[in-house]
């Protein structure tokens, strides 16, 4: 069996109905996340340290599989270096910005040493194009997160099978996050990243219940979906259905991809727990209501279409 560590869900309950998130970030101290979350952290800050705690587990995990598990590795491990350039967009970008330390991606980086040295934008769009990333089609700011998110999506479903619908899914909250709350379409080369996911441009479509009758592999996912308000409840069964393939994943037998890439799923459904619990916790997860119209289109931090803290403990806890 490969290790998977977790809170679990009913230590993330427990979390969330801590009395203050120091208390919270307290009770993570004997628990695989303390070191990277202690007490005293904002929320910001504690909620970073879950991510690089998960990131910590799947480069431990990456030590005790061949060398095709480290390939599918690095590549589920996509999201990370994506905050990196995130981080590097916004250096570039914002003058005086607070600088982040860089998540430690060690064996599973992709492209992260050589991007890590752009100058520019058009730098960094030069060491993707010349990267498995690909060039982006654009070097600002919003082609660079949309595209490289949807580039990643596309490479994690022709790579992993098993993690197509994820893929999918999240590629169908994203695109109908961008038609439903900023009313519009999404640019090129994006459209053509939805459409090999999906089979059809979601331009082209009048609502999610269309896309959904367009993308089968996407279509679990926005069951339902008529409103804004409806994407967060979408994003929680998201989850929801990552902890369930996860867990079929792992108890695959032997020791091929399968496992681990159950592992990993896992190991990620955890970490979004502890990371809504802790929202929970600071008083920041228990306001509900539908996307704001100026929310960014796409969320740096966890999820496709941003739903409450409470909708995911709900669905997963």
């Amino acid at each position: 069996m490969l290790p998977v560590r977790r809170v679990g869900s009913a230590g993330a309950r427990e979390l969330a109905a801590s009395a203050s998130l120091d208390d919270a970030l307290r009770g993570l101290a004997g628990s695989p996340y303390g070191r990277n979350a202690p007490p005293d952290s904002s929320l910001a800050a504690a909620q970073r340290g879950v991510a690089a705690t998960l990131l910590d587990s799947l480069r431990v995990l990456a030590r005790w599989v061949p060398a095709d598990g480290v390939a599918l590795l690095r590549l589920l491990a996509g999201w990370f270096e994506l905050v990196n350039i995130d981080d590097r967009v916004r250096v570039l970008t914002r003058p005086g910005a607070p600088q982040q330390p860089p998540l430690r991606l060690g064996v599973l980086a992709t492209a992260w040493p050589r991007l890590a040295g752009a100058g520019s934008l058009p730098e960094l769009r030069a060491v993707l194009a010349g990267s498995p990333w690909g060039d982006p089609g654009g070097d600002g700011p919003y082609e660079l997160s949309l595209c490289l998110r949807l580039r990643w999506a596309e490479r994690v479903a022709a790579e992993v099978p098993p993690a197509r619908p994820w893929a999918a899914g999240a590629v169908a909250l994203l695109a109908a996050r961008d038609r439903m709350v900023r009313q519009a379409c999404l640019p090129e080369p994006a459209a053509r990243s939805v459409g090999h996911l999906l089979g059809g441009r979601w331009c082209g479509t009048a609502s999610p219940a269309h896309l959904s009758d367009l993308a089968p592999a996407a279509a679990w996912v926005l069951a339902g979906v008529r409103d804004p308000a409806d994407l967060r409840q979408a994003e929680a069964r998201w989850w929801a259905r990552l902890r369930t393939d996860g867990a079929r994943l792992l108890a695959s037998p032997g020791f091929g991809p399968r496992p681990v890439i159950g592992a990993a799923a896992l190991l990620a459904v955890d970490a979004r727990l502890v990371h809504t619990a802790l929202q929970v916790a600071a008083g920041t997860g228990r306001r509900a209501g539908v996307l704001a119209q100026d929310d960014p289109p796409i969320r740096p931090v966890w999820g496709p279409a941003g739903s409450t803290a409470a909708e995911v403990l709900y669905e997963l806890a």
